[in-house]
């Protein structure tokens, strides 16, 4: 792994040794720490989930905002993907594939989960995606062709947060679907930047239905 979030901490929630049966990778916001994201797994209350929550340099991902080409955020997008490439094959060295894995972020956080997602499309554990969208200016689905396979997605945001404007996501929700995603999608009205007790729930309900389903043997 390079560039500048090369050596970064990586905050463990749960026992990588007691057998959890769903990963969780939580990725912070602008200007934030790992420990934001960590205070989701207190939420969950689940044993037999793994949280994982690395930590951008300088607290953020990439310098620019979602919206800019791919170019105006390198070096730190193409190494915070490598980031997350690393922590997604040592989750299935230790038994959590892809299927098992749930990638959840807020802001910034979010729209690198979905960056790395539709780089590599194929069936995850879910994705939830907070405030936040595709990043660049997104026309077509791309991704060689490959599929999300039926991926739980949600995508929640505000219907006017100054940082994400609503079409974008809306535009998200869409390349998505046309990736194979099963997308659901959340605009709340009043809402700030910020998560609210419904996206709360639809992530507890997710991590839910991915631990019944390892429990069945069916993931």
């Amino acid at each position: 792994m390079w560039g500048p979030h090369l050596g970064q901490p990586i905050l463990v929630m749960g026992n990588p040794r007691g057998r959890p049966r769903v990963a969780v990778i939580g990725l912070h916001g602008r200007g934030e720490t790992a420990m934001a994201a960590l205070w989701l797994h207190r939420q969950l209350a689940c044993p037999d989930v793994l949280f994982v929550a690395p930590q951008a340099a300088h607290g953020s991902w990439y310098p620019g905002t979602f919206t800019l080409s791919s170019e105006s955020n390198e070096p730190y997008l193409s190494s915070g993907l490598a980031l997350l490439a690393r922590i997604q094959h040592r989750l299935a060295a230790i038994g959590l594939p892809p299927e098992r894995t749930i990638w959840l972020g807020f802001s910034q956080g979010g729209c690198l989960a979905l960056e790395y997602v539709v780089r590599h499309p194929r069936r995850y554990g879910g994705v939830v995606a907070l405030s936040s969208g595709l990043m660049g200016r997104w026309r077509t689905a791309r991704g060689s062709g490959r599929s999300l396979a039926g991926t739980p997605v949600f995508l929640g945001c505000s219907q006017a947060d100054f940082h994400v404007p609503r079409r974008h996501v809306e535009r998200t929700a869409q390349v998505l679907r046309e990736m194979g995603g099963a997308v659901r999608l959340r605009l709340y009205p009043g809402l700030d930047h910020a998560v609210n007790r419904d996206e709360i729930r639809e992530i507890r309900g997710m991590v839910d239905r991915l631990r019944a389903s390892a429990r069945a043997g069916c993931a």
